[in-house]
């Protein structure tokens, strides 16, 4: 993460990097969660911040934080490749944790509603 600022991940962007970014983390997000839902220790607070970025009433710069990382989470290459267990997903946390916390207020109580169904429905690993 020496090489990339966590500032330069997280700038929203315009709208058409915007409607780039949502489409690329519409696409990856779920696989990608999938994976690492045992390593991100606040995979609910990424979920509902998933759906706080896709939520078309959540300001449009508080999405743009979001759907950069996002993107940086998705993204197949990235500083520390997640294919590496338990470091993997470090600086995808990181970045993470510090949009969270610049757009702390933003993700409603609906965008949490929405991760906690989803996590209620999301079958447990190694179940059949």
């Amino acid at each position: 993460m020496d090489d990339i600022k966590i500032g330069e991940i997280l700038l929203p962007g315009d709208e058409e990097t915007q409607k780039r970014q949502e489409t690329n983390v519409r696409a990856k997000f779920w696989p990608t969660m999938k994976k690492a839902m045992r390593q991100v220790p606040f995979s609910r607070d990424v979920i509902a911040a998933f759906y706080c970025a896709t939520d078309r009433q959540t300001p449009l710069r508080v999405r743009g934080v979001l759907l950069a990382a996002l993107g940086y989470f998705v993204l197949p290459l990235d500083a520390v490749p997640d294919m590496f267990a338990l470091i993997g997903f470090t600086d995808d946390i990181a970045v993470l944790t510090t949009a969270i916390a610049l757009i702390n207020g933003h993700i409603k109580d609906r965008h949490y509603e929405s991760a906690d169904r989803m996590l209620a429905d999301a079958p447990e690993e190694g179940a059949a």
